[in-house]
């Protein structure tokens, strides 16, 4: 089984050298904002949650959740904060289940609905 603790995240010194997050300054790699992650967020939370207040844990920054990063172009969904471009959220689904992950955010502040 595994847990939060088994994925690795980059350390905030160490992610200028990671082309995984960077891309090359030739080639990025593409992302959209975190609208496109609001389709398959929604089948999971019964909030509009674009809207909702997020704070990265790597560095702090609070943003609307719709500013992030989204890259699609992987099995999942993986959104990384627009500020220091850590992992907040990965989120895979199959048929039968989704694996939510959120440890890259110290908190996410939702408006409820009245």
């Amino acid at each position: 089984m595994s847990t939060a603790h088994d994925f690795a995240f980059p350390e905030p010194e160490d992610q200028d050298q990671d082309q995984d997050i960077v891309g090359a300054a030739h080639d990025p790699i593409p992302h959209v904002d975190g609208n496109a992650a609001a389709g398959a967020l929604s089948e999971i939370f019964r909030v509009d949650i674009i809207a909702a207040l997020g704070r990265c844990r790597h560095c702090g920054s609070v943003r609307a959740f719709g500013a992030a990063m989204v890259f699609v172009d992987a099995p999942g969904v993986v959104v990384r904060c627009r500020d220091c471009k850590g992992v907040l959220l990965r989120l895979v689904g199959t048929p039968t289940r989704y694996w939510l992950d959120l440890s890259g955010l110290d908190h996410l502040e939702i408006d409820r609905e009245d």
